[in-house]
């Protein structure tokens, strides 16, 4: 028997949550691989490849500045998309502007800034989750 609200039945988001170890050189490719399976039928032309260079970006600062493995999870719903990257780190991250011609490090989180909806930080037990959010259909 399945449980219905109304006449329309509820259906859990489709989600991803996986752990990245911090010494598995696949980690990222892993990571995308995921989240490009998952928005498979999601948003307008464009959109998720713009989830998975952001996904990179953030899981990619997880596993480089700490000395522990992270928890990507991703949820999509009515609404659109929410990534969240989550590392046991108390540190905060930082935008930074690099030099241009002589940092190639230093650009994920410009790269989030400029290209989510909306993105944040937020403290847990132990550590931070980094997150952004995409509307599906957002040109």
């Amino acid at each position: 028997m399945s449980t219905r609200t109304g006449d329309t039945e509820r259906q859990a988001a489709p989600q991803l949550s996986r752990r990245l170890g911090r010494a598995d050189p696949r980690a990222v490719p892993d990571a995308r691989r995921a989240l490009r399976e998952l928005l498979r039928h999601w948003g307008r032309p464009g959109r998720s490849e713009i989830a998975e260079l952001l996904t990179s970006e953030l899981v990619t600062n997880a596993l480089a500045h700490t000395d522990e493995d992270a928890v990507l999870t991703a949820t999509v719903g009515r609404h659109g998309l929410r990534v969240e990257v989550r590392d046991a780190a108390r540190r905060l991250p930082r935008r930074r502007m690099p030099e241009p011609d002589r940092d190639t490090n230093g650009r994920g989180l410009l790269l989030v800034d400029s290209l989510a909806d909306a993105w944040g930080v937020r403290p847990c037990e132990p550590g931070k989750s980094v997150w952004f959010e995409l509307g599906a259909d957002a040109a």
